[in-house]
């Protein structure tokens, strides 16, 4: 059986006007012109996308302003998740009326459940809804780690298709690659780790940077897809800048900036998150104009 969910995808940050709306028109534009650049899904409302501060009519007007430019081109995999199991299922149900075709759901943050309770959350969630679920695995925003052997069992679902792994350690990805079930997709959640996962049989990555630079992060994943590791070598190499200073300060702070760099966005964003300070915009600037997004 094919992989439930291979490629890059970008987790699309969520557009602001100057009155601190969710600016429609922008998010249309951009939406557009990442399927034109090649990406092979699209993961709105997410944390990248401050879905945290969205309200609930917000979020779902983001999957539908996003499924509405996708119209079925590419897949949708829309952020759902929450702490709490009943409100997580209430969201999932919502943003599939959106016009969601996956749902990403992250690890229950500030619980801190213990596996068994990150198992029943997950299968509670997957016995409640009919879309496909990507589970999000990122320690550094939880503060707990969805250990290789939970993945593992929420893999036997039939619901539970695939893991976006951001936990930053290499053995316990490989070990989910090494005994996960044929079918169950697994994506890098750091854009730095991108090649060495593929390299070690990983299907994509859920990307921050193809934000702004999609067709690259596309090209990079293919290349990988296709045994060209030479070439994705030379690739990420080129994208290392960018890589770094996209996380320069916290996501989705410094690819605000640079989407608005590139006039595609207004460098709005919703408190407590605050624009890039000014000592970053150099060094942001240089790493883009390396990745070829903006003139040098």
């Amino acid at each position: 059986m094919p992989r439930a969910l291979t490629g890059c995808g970008t987790a699309l940050v969520t557009p602001f006007t100057a009155q601190g709306d969710v600016d429609e028109a922008a998010l249309r534009r951009l939406v557009e012109w990442q399927i034109a650049e090649g990406v092979h899904f699209l993961v709105p409302c997410g944390s990248t996308g401050e879905a945290a501060t969205l309200s609930l009519a917000e979020h779902c007007r983001v999957v539908e302003i996003t499924a509405e430019v996708a119209e079925g081109r590419v897949p949708v995999v829309a952020g759902a998740g929450t702490n709490d199991t009943s409100r997580a299922i209430a969201l999932s149900r919502e943003v599939q009326s959106a016009g969601a075709t996956h749902l990403l759901h992250v690890s229950p943050a500030y619980n801190r459940p213990p596996q068994r309770g990150i198992v029943a959350h997950f299968r509670a969630i997957a016995d409640a809804v009919d879309l496909p679920i990507v589970v999000y695995n990122v320690p550094g925003r939880t503060a707990s780690n969805i250990e290789a052997r939970t993945t593992l069992v929420l893999a036997e679902h039939p619901r539970i298709v695939a893991i976006k792994e951001a936990s930053g350690n290499l053995a316990q990805v490989t070990t989910i690659l090494r005994e996960r079930p044929t079918e169950f997709s697994v994506l890098s959640g750091d854009d730095a780790l991108t090649l060495p996962i593929m390299a070690a049989g990983g299907d994509g990555v859920v990307s921050v940077v193809s934000n702004a630079t999609p067709r690259l992060m596309a090209r990079l994943v293919d290349m990988c897809a296709s045994g060209d590791f030479s070439g994705a070598r030379q690739l990420a190499m080129r994208l290392t800048p960018w890589f770094e200073a996209a996380f320069i300060d916290s996501n989705p702070i410094p690819v605000k900036a640079a989407l608005a760099m590139m006039g595609r966005i207004q460098n709005r964003l919703r408190l407590p998150l605050v624009p890039l300070t000014d000592q970053h915009n150099a060094p942001l600037k240089a790493a883009l104009a390396a990745a070829g997004a903006i003139p040098a």
